[in-house]
Parts: C-alpha cells; structure tokens; sequence
C-alpha cells in the first residue's frame, strides 16, 4: 500500500471526527442540537399525553416514529446488502474505476481501504437505527406505564423524565444514522481523490449545521421552545 498519502489519512480522520463530533462542533456556535432542545417539548408532551384519556393521537405519533426508524433501517440493510454482494468483483470495479480520467488511480489494496470506509459508514447507520428501534420500544413500554391518575403519583414528573430521556436518546441514535448518509456520499467522494473527500466532508457538515442554526425551521423552534419553557415557570 505504497500510494496511500497523509492526505488519504487525513481525509478518513476528518470524516469520522466530524460525523462523531458533530455536537461539539454545534456547541462552537453556542447552541445544541435541535433534538437536545426539543428535550422541553417532549417532557410536555409525554406530560399531557398521561392526562389524556384514551390517547389515539398520541399513538399514531409514535407509530410514525418507530415506523420512520424502521424503513431507514431496512433501506440500509438492502444498502448494505448491496454493498457486500460485490466484494468478490473488487478487483474488476477497481480495474473499471481506475480507468475514468476523473478518478484519481490508486492500488488496489488503497482502494480496498476506501471501500472499506465506506462499509463501515453504512455498517455503523444500521447499528443506529436498529439500536434506535430498540429504544424506541423501550419507551413504548414506558408510556404504557404511566399512571392513569398522575395527581395521586408523588413521583410522577420523575416518571415523565425518564420517559422523556429515553425518547430523546433514541432520537439521538436515530439522528446520528441520519447525518451517516451525508458522510457516506463524502466516502465515496474519497474513491475520486482525498481532496474531493475533504470537501465533501466540510461541505455536509457545513449543511448540517447550517439547518441547525440558521433556517426557518431551527429559529420556530428556538421560539417554541423559548415560549413553552417561560409558560411552564
């Protein structure tokens, strides 16, 4: 693997460093990531939800969201499913992507290890939404559980605290293989030159945090949230 360059290197590590680290990096601009500040939102939710008799509303709610995990999951297995059927023809795609002027030639080993990297993208999306579905379901039965007469329970808010914190982390997993997409596109951006990967990266996570901070959408909510959380005082 004698073509591979620091450059290739530090194209994987600043990949990985930004999809992991991608609430930090929201942090640097002074704020969270929208799930973290939707956390008022759901603890209200879940709050009104245990006052509401019958609660058909609040179930189709959270249908959608284990149905929303689910698909992404699927799709990614069928993805990855994709993706391991052709590694016994490496050879003959590296052959054939080596032999288009816009692709930067490289070894065959080296081209194994971008390949790689873009598997592992995938792999780890698929541990996320799987690991997500589980928690989801965790908090189902949470849900479920809530008392019928919350005013008789001395530690209800406690119980809608919790109930809320496992909604938020899977929401946060299922989040995490959501923004997995955006680096996968910068991975196979990888096979045409580090540079290109570099990008690519810088770009997504430049997208990423833009609809974080400055769209329609995160500014509603910071209002939302804003409101909900003085009404509650």
């Amino acid at each position: 693997m004698n073509d591979i360059t620091p450059l290739h290197g530090l194209a994987m590590v600043l990949l990985l460093s930004c999809w992991f680290a991608y609430p930090i990096i929201l942090k640097l601009f002074g704020i969270g990531p929208l799930n973290s500040q939707l956390v008022t939102a759901r603890r209200q939710w879940i709050h009104e939800m245990a006052h509401r008799p019958g609660k058909p509303f609040d179930a189709v709610l959270l249908g959608h969201i284990v149905h929303s995990v689910a698909f992404f999951g699927s799709a990614t297995l069928i993805v990855l499913a994709g993706i391991f059927s052709v590694v016994v023809k490496l050879d003959g795609i590296h052959k054939t992507l080596t032999g288009i002027d816009f692709i930067q030639p490289v070894s065959l080993e080296l081209f194994i290890l971008e390949y790689a990297l873009l598997t592992g993208v995938f792999t780890l999306c698929f541990f996320s939404f799987t690991y997500a579905l589980r928690k989801l379901l965790y908090s189902i039965a949470l849900i479920g559980a809530l008392p019928e007469s919350p005013n008789e329970v001395v530690d209800f808010d406690d119980l809608v605290d919790d109930t809320t914190t496992v909604i938020t982390e899977a929401l946060k997993t299922f989040n995490f293989g959501i923004r997995g997409y955006y680096y996968a596109i910068a991975s196979i951006c990888l096979f045409i030159s580090p540079m290109f990967c570099i990008t690519a990266t810088l770009i997504a996570t430049s997208v990423l945090v833009f609809r974080q901070v400055r769209t329609p959408t995160s500014r509603a909510i910071a209002r939302y949230i804003e409101k909900t959380e003085q009404r509650l005082k």
